[in-house]
Order: C-alpha cells, then structure tokens, then sequence
C-alpha cells in the first residue's frame, strides 16, 4: 500500500484516502470486526478481501438498474474507487424479518417474517450510538431535507426489491440490512446517491433451507466461521475464485 497517499478517514472496517483524481476517494477495507458500537473487536484474516468484493458485485448491479452510487471501479483484493460525497448522517435500516435489535426491542420472536418490510432511520453518531429516530428529527434538526428523506425511501425500496430477489436466487434470506446515503455535488446540482458498502457487515444474511447466519452475527454471537460464512456468500454469488479465496483464520482479539 503506498503510504504517500493522504489518509482522509478510518473508520472501524475501512479507511478512506485521497483519490487519484479530484472527487473521487480509494476505499481500503480491513480485516477488523467489530460490535456493539466497537465494544468488541477482532482482526479476521480475509475479511476486508470479502467485503470489498462482494460490496462492488452489489453496487455494479445497482448502478446496471440506473440507481445512483458512488461506486466507479474495484482497483485491487482490498480497495474500490468511489466518488467523492458528503454522508448524510442517517443509517438507514430495512427490516424484512424480525431480527437482532428490533426483535429484543419489540419482543418479537427472531425469525418471523413482518408483515411488510420495514425502514428505520438512525441518527449516524457513535458517541451516541446510532440512536434510532423519525423522520420528524431528521427535518427538525436539518439532517436531511424533506427531498431528501422521499429519495432514500424510493431508494431503499428498490434496493431491497433487487437485494430480495438477487439472494433468494441463491438460496439466501434478506433479513435486513443497513445503508448509508450521500450527497453528490455536480456543480451547482446536488444529487443523492447510495455510499458507503453492502456486504455480510451491513446485512442478516440466513439460509434458506437451514437458517444458518452467514453475516457478522457469527461474530457479535461467538458462533465462529465468519470468513467461511462471508466466503460462502461470495461463493454463490459466482464472484470467489477457487485460485484465490481469502484464507479462513483464527480471529485475532483486541483489547479496548
């Protein structure tokens, strides 16, 4: 990795530099995992590799249907070229089943299907948490314009109408999934677009048949076989090679 670069960011799973061309920023994805707001940490040995390319499988697909993201091109195993954008603080979360925090917070049993999926929006801030908000907040506080607001939702619909489909194909449950959004400026044009990654970080990935976890929950629940999960995901999607698969390891523990 050339160290030259200027390093704009890192963040818990990816570190952001200076791209080669004004607007435009590398993404380097690591090996690190974390949970429960970086309260748990490991460095999983191929999990970035993953990540990145399961992330730019989605995001290409995406970009096919004519939807907007910052995605442009993988340039190696652990790196993308992105547009640059302005994140919007908002996570934006799809429920297709009941699952992890709304579950416990609902008293729902994980496992049952909604009634119709569900979009949540958290405040993007980890000092806090990600607090889970409406959009009452996100207007009253400025965080997104009402404009705003109506394109991450007819986003969002659409994503996780092709999301759904593209892993049910595969034998694979969409049980939720986190996305962020961002502000594109063409000169005086401002655009919303989808940033940030898709990949078993940001999504509840279940068999079908089994419902076995194929997503960072084998970490946050100590069920181990993260790689292997992430690897089998790639797999079925057709985009890991048998010449270069990310090396299954021991998670290496971090002391806060």
């Amino acid at each position: 990795m050339n160290q030259r670069r200027r390093r704009i960011y890192e963040g818990k799973a990816k570190i952001l530099y200076e791209g080669p061309e004004p607007g435009t920023v590398i993404v380097h994805f690591k090996d690190d995992a974390t949970a429960f707001n970086a309260e748990k940490k490991a460095v999983i040995e191929g999990k970035g590799v993953l990540n990145n390319r399961i992330s730019e499988f989605i995001f290409e697909r995406l970009n096919d249907l004519g939807l907007p993201t910052h995605f442009m091109k993988r340039l190696n195993m652990r790196e993308q070229l992105v547009r640059e954008v302005e994140i919007i603080p908002l996570e934006v979360i799809v429920r297709n089943i009941a699952a992890g925090s709304m579950a416990k917070r609902l008293g729902i049993e994980e496992g049952t299907a909604l009634p119709r999926s569900i979009i949540e929006f958290c405040y993007k801030n980890d000092e806090l948490g990600d607090p889970l908000i409406a959009e009452e907040h996100i207007t009253a506080f400025g965080w997104a314009s009402p404009q705003e607001i109506d394109d991450i939702m007819a986003m969002t619909i659409r994503i996780n109408d092709f999301m759904s489909g593209m892993f049910a194909a595969i034998g694979i449950k969409l049980v939720d999934f986190k996305i962020e959004f961002g502000r594109q400026y063409e000169g005086d044009l401002v655009r919303t677009v989808l940033a940030d990654e898709i990949s078993p970080d940001s999504c509840r990935l279940w068999d079908v048949k089994t419902n076995e976890k194929l997503d960072k929950d084998r970490f946050r629940r100590d069920l181990g076989g993260l790689v292997e999960a992430y690897q089998e995901v790639a797999r079925r999607l057709g985009i890991l090679n048998e010449n270069d698969p990310a090396k299954p390891a021991k998670p290496t523990l971090v002391k806060s």
